[in-house]
């Protein structure tokens, strides 16, 4: 009883302190997971309190069921057409682009190391692939607005690129204990059937979820509930039918996200804090797992090792994949450096461990340190360089509350509540011709926190809060209406994209002739949206595409379509 006592002393206290930190890293700069990671070590054998924990059984469940949680609520998070933007070169890096890596990052890592070939290869396998936690986790808490090509690419790739390095790590791992020297074609079999069992399995499953979520008449603090144990659900059917569990997870939550309706802003409000749980608890465990006096003896190896990764593999492995693929070369550079690492590695190191390897003490150190290196470096720079490469894309929400209604048998409605910047459109009209969508009704309005009158010559001033009842469909709507930009962001907005909004068929001799660049005779009839679309299959808003001295850059896109373009003057 003692014994349970303390462990929930200490573990309370731990969660604290890493929940308090959340607070100080944004001002630090310094990655959260870094942080989990150290709070943790400060804690083990050499840290304050000295708790021993050398149970890697107990951290291999633990770290596994951590990352599908974290894996399900990307999916939750990632729109279906951002999906499609970057589905196909985020397959080709989670694949071949994982090979490539390990390859690379394998026999030089032998070469220079002395290593037998099955060593180094094994030790590119364990560090080859990007971590979904360490990619969420940055991207999020740095506020980056990336370019949807890019962040999708990122984000998906994250989502699907375990199972490719699971499978070669067991393949290594069962080659150095069974002491064979051949590739057996069964083993790509098996990589197939993970792949493509996962799949069905996780997109099966995830639109089963879906509609039990949106038909079940259930109290609407359970739905939550059930998307997550069905998610975990679902990854433990495809464990059994050992295909990718991590695979099925995220797809799974990639279904429900995008199909459910009623109580998805909940569900995703829910597992914001789960993730959160997930994460720190995995980076806290893993930071008692490992044994920071060991960690020096590997120092030099490492370090070595994750130059190799972070200059020589990943970005080879980044631009042979994306080759085939619209991507600048600012964009590749910078997925080449959001190579982040992560948990996946040190739990895939603890697979020589559980196998009984008698190198396990390499590996696990080695791949510890490396996810040091990475989250402290590469983390630590990927604000910086996405602005330096002008791929973060300017925003701006004033939507300071939004609150779904649980109505029985109805569709979602939500209360949403707005502070009214000093740039919103709405400023310039009163509450009686504040222009609402039909399904949208005006709640209230607070100024200086007390209730303002609705009456119709009512208005609208800087600050205030207005709050409304509207349906999911029309936030998009309600925030160009009521969302406005302060100062210092118009002048952001305005250096990113340009001076001059155009509409996209505006053609290209008549721009020539007001603002003086010279156009190709060959293209003086064509249209923005041609010349675009003649650079870039698939645009996305922030696109930049040069013409003479000036840029033309998208600025909003429907249904796949460009609708308006920024002209760009390069002074």
């Amino acid at each position: 009883m003692e014994v349970l006592n303390q462990l929930l002393l200490f573990g309370g206290a731990l969660f604290i302190i890493s929940i308090l930190a959340t607070t100080l890293s944004p001002r630090m700069g310094m990655p959260l997971l870094l942080m989990f990671l150290i709070i943790g070590m400060l804690a083990g054998e050499d840290g304050f309190l000295g708790i021993h924990f050398q149970n890697v059984k107990a951290a291999y469940f633990m770290g596994t069921l951590a990352l599908a949680v974290i894996l399900f609520d990307g999916g939750l998070r990632t729109e279906i057409h951002l999906f499609r933007v970057g589905l196909r070169p985020a397959l080709s890096l989670a694949t071949i682009g994982v090979v490539i890596t390990v390859g690379v990052c394998g026999a030089l890592a032998a070469w220079l190391l002395g290593l037998s070939w099955v060593h180094g290869l094994l030790l590119g396998a364990i560090v080859g692939s990007t971590d979904a936690a360490a990619v969420f986790s940055v991207l999020t808490m740095q506020g980056l607005a990336l370019k949807s090509r890019v962040g999708a690419t990122l984000e998906i790739e994250s989502g699907i690129n375990d199972p490719m390095a699971v499978f070669l790590t067991i393949m290594l791992v069962e080659l150095m204990v069974t002491k064979q020297a051949n590739f057996s074609w069964l083993m790509l079999g098996d990589f197939l059937w993970e792949m493509g069992a996962g799949s069905v399995v996780g997109i099966l499953g995830g639109r089963f979820l879906a509609y039990g979520v949106e038909r079940l008449q259930l109290s609407p603090g359970l739905y939550p509930l059930l998307a997550l144990f069905g998610g975990v659900f679902i990854f433990g059917l495809a464990a059994v039918m050992h295909a990718s569990g991590f695979l099925a997870v995220y797809l799974a939550g990639l279904m429900v996200g995008n199909r459910v309706t009623r109580g998805l802003f909940n569900i995703q409000r829910f597992h914001d804090g789960i993730a959160w749980l997930a994460q720190i608890s995995l980076f806290l465990m893993l930071g008692l797992l490992v044994s920071p006096h060991r960690l020096m003896e590997y120092a030099s190896s490492a370090l070595l090792v994750a130059g190799l990764l972070m200059f020589v593999a990943r970005p080879l492995a980044v631009w042979a994949c994306l080759l085939p693929f619209q991507f600048s070369w600012q964009e590749k550079t910078f997925i080449s450096w959001v190579g982040l690492r992560g948990a996946v590695p040190i739990v895939l190191a603890m697979f020589p461990w559980l196998a009984g390897v008698p190198e396990w003490n390499f590996f696990f150190n080695i791949a510890f340190f490396i996810v040091l290196i990475s989250l402290l470096v590469q983390g630590w720079t990927v604000g910086p360089l996405a602005k330096w490469l002008n791929l973060n894309v300017p925003t701006s929400s004033s939507r300071v509350q939004r609150v779904e209604l649980g109505v029985p048998g109805q569709a979602g409605h939500e209360f949403v509540g707005y502070k009214l910047a000093d740039g919103s459109p709405a400023l310039r009209r009163t509450v009686g011709n504040l222009n609402l969508p039909n399904k949208v009704q005006l709640l209230c309005l607070l100024r200086e926190g007390q209730p303002v009158a609705l009456i119709p010559e009512q208005k609208l001033l800087a600050n205030d809060h207005i709050f409304l009842l509207s349906t999911p469909t029309e936030l998009e709507t309600l925030d160009k209406l009521l969302v406005g930009m302060q100062e210092n962001e118009r002048l952001s907005a305005q250096a990113f994209f340009g001076e001059f909004v155009l509409t996209s068929r505006a053609k290209l001799a008549d721009l020539g002739m007001v603002y003086n660049f010279p156009v190709p005779p060959e293209m003086a009839n064509w249209s923005i949206a041609r010349y675009i679309l003649s650079k870039y299959r698939h645009p996305v808003v922030g696109d930049r595409v040069a013409l003479g001295q000036v840029e033309f850059v998208v600025l909003s896109m429907r249904n796949r379509r460009l609708i308006k373009v920024s002209l760009k003057l390069n002074r």
